[in-house]
């Protein structure tokens, strides 16, 4: 009886961790950013009748399959994350979480996500949100990665997917309006991950990934990172261009735009670790207040 006491007392706190790396291996806040994105293709798109508890699904079902390349990175890169200071406490490269429990979870919640697609979408966003786990679970974290420094410009184009799924699901086929969506994403993407590579470039050096900063030195991957500042101001005023979006969004571009590119050109004329997390923590909010943008302006404003 005594025992069976303290195994009730001691259950919840294992449950709550449990819980807690399960969350940390499917990366919640990245995949909440890409459900983000995600929900403003599917608020951009055609209204064809879909009702609110089919959209829902469908964005969970596109959460779950990234949630599941989330994993499965984690499981193929746990040796490379044992080596680095910022990664080295995560689930699996602690050996919290076995490499064959984290599989199993990936294969639970992906299938699950990948029905839901199939059944409350369309088999393109089913298998347009499967390529786009491939991509970025095996292509990218298993050869690109590894093979060259543009492993983030190449790799990027998996990660840039959520608002074409989003628009997808909603109106069942391909058009022009979502993939300048998916092009801010890729463009964002080099700047965002080069500027934590800066800052963590002995880590990459510890783990042998050839991230920009390691191959080719920091100097020139802060120029890199002005160059697709420059290029992401540039490419995120097309949606206002092609009246994809009104005034609202051009002036929410232009002010996040403006300050992303200062940081950028900060860090390249006088950077250190701290200015390269500072434009890494902003761009992370300045990817969210854009998408915000878009949905407000869309919504309210046009």
């Amino acid at each position: 009886m005594t025992q069976l006491i303290a195994i009730t007392k001691i259950a919840p706190s294992k449950i709550s961790g449990l819980l807690h790396d399960y969350l940390a291996i499917s990366k919640f806040k990245v995949v909440a950013m890409l459900v983000l994105t995600a929900w403003v293709g599917l608020a951009l798109a055609p209204d064809v009748g879909r009702g609110i508890g089919v959209q829902f699904i469908s964005l969970l079902g596109i959460g779950l399959l990234s949630a599941a390349a989330a994993v499965i990175n984690h499981v193929v890169d746990s040796e490379i994350d044992s080596k680095m200071a910022r990664t080295r406490h995560r689930p699996v490269a602690k050996g919290r979480l076995s490499k064959s429990h984290a599989l199993s979870f990936a294969a639970v919640i992906g299938v699950s996500g990948f029905l839901m697609l199939m059944i409350w979408a369309n088999t393109l966003t089913a298998i347009l949100t499967l390529f786009a786990l491939v991509g970025y679970a095996f292509i990218y974290t298993s050869f690109l990665k590894r093979a060259t420094p543009q492993n983030i410009v190449i790799g990027g184009l998996a990660g840039a997917m959520p608002p074409l799924l989003g628009w997808v699901s909603e109106t069942g086929q391909m058009a022009a309006a979502p993939w300048l969506l998916v092009m801010i994403i890729f463009t964002w993407t080099p700047p965002h991950f080069w500027a934590l590579a800066i800052a963590r470039k002995s880590d990459y050096e510890r783990a042998k990934i050839p991230m920009l900063p390691v191959t080719h030195g920091i100097d020139f991957c802060k120029t890199c990172v002005v160059a697709y500042s420059v290029l992401l101001t540039l490419v995120c005023v097309l949606p206002y261009l092609i009246g994809m979006s009104g005034i609202i969004y051009l002036l929410a571009a232009t002010l996040l735009n403006s300050i992303f590119t200062y940081k950028a050109v900060k860090l390249k004329l006088a950077g250190n670790d701290d200015t390269a997390m500072d434009l890494f923590r902003f761009s992370i909010v300045h990817l969210m207040l854009l998408f915000v943008a878009l949905f407000i302006d869309k919504w309210f404003f046009i």
